[in-house]
């Protein structure tokens, strides 16, 4: 953690040096324009840090379980699918519609990774006030779920609120063939698979950051960065975007130490020729 902090800290240090340089010092040797300097390492520092959050994330998932959802119409075998996961029944089968009310979960070692599939209510229209319930409930564990895997059928439409949210999709109760059944298990390697490879991607983005205070510390500085970016971009004027990148300071201070006035103070001195 403290090396690639102390990477940022340089970075938010370096700019604040180069605008407070340009306002406090303005007649003594200061390049004329600093700000293309000052944008490159601002943009640097935002995606790398973008991608460090981006990585916690995916820490908090691998430490408590990626969430799967298994979405479709009712009857499209997703309770069966969920059993074979399983090696058990834990979600009642039934051919009469609408049987899935609450989330059934099943916790699965995918290649090392943990997950929790989600079997959910089947999608559809429907005038029971339990089963819209349902419906409303996995529509929203869905939509903040890690995947989520469609099986679809031809005669089936899928809401309208999921339809861009759908990451795997695969034909219903297909015994052989491509596509997926629970009852035979046809497909379920291939789809295991799929998961295994798009999780595995986002396990190699683990980030460093190793408490939520920690995270929400460089958040702050992200967030901080992020508005002295707009400043300058508007041209609003240098001081405020310094003011901007000293709370970024700040905020990183909490990480790895401080960052005081003397500090950017000692930045300038030691790049330009002011007061020798």
């Amino acid at each position: 953690v403290a090396e690639r902090a102390a990477r940022w800290r340089h970075f938010v240090l370096r700019s604040a040096a180069l605008l407070e340089a340009t306002i406090d010092f303005a007649d003594e040797e200061v390049p004329v324009d600093v700000h293309p300097e000052v944008n490159d390492l601002l943009n640097i520092f935002c995606g790398e840090l973008i991608k460090e959050l981006k990585g916690q994330s995916a820490a908090e998932r691998l430490r408590n379980g990626f969430e799967v959802a298994i979405l479709g119409a009712p009857n499209a075998g997703k309770s069966t699918l969920l059993n074979h996961l399983a090696g058990r029944d834990v979600a009642l089968t039934s051919d009469i519609p609408g049987t899935t009310r609450d989330i059934v979960e099943v916790r699965y070692d995918l290649d090392g990774i943990p997950v929790t599939f989600l079997d959910t209510a089947g999608l559809r229209t429907s005038s029971d006030e339990i089963e819209i319930l349902g419906i409303e409930r996995a529509v929203q564990r869905a939509a903040n779920a890690d995947i989520r895997v469609l099986l679809w059928t031809s005669d089936w439409v899928c809401p309208e609120v999921l339809e861009n949210l759908i990451d795997v999709r695969v034909a219903a109760k297909v015994d052989n063939g491509s596509g997926i059944s629970g009852l035979t298990g046809n497909g379920v390697d291939e789809l295991l698979i799929t998961l295994s490879s798009a999780l595995s991607e986002r396990v190699v983005d683990v980030g460093v950051l190793s408490s939520e205070r920690q995270f929400d510390c460089m958040s702050m500085a992200l967030d901080h960065v992020e508005r002295a970016q707009s400043i300058l971009r508007e041209q609003l004027g240098d001081e405020l975007a310094a003011e901007a990148l000293r709370d970024a300071a700040h905020s990183v201070d909490s990480v790895i130490g401080a960052m005081d006035t003397e500090t950017v103070l000692g930045e300038i001195f030691s790049q330009f020729c002011i007061g020798k």
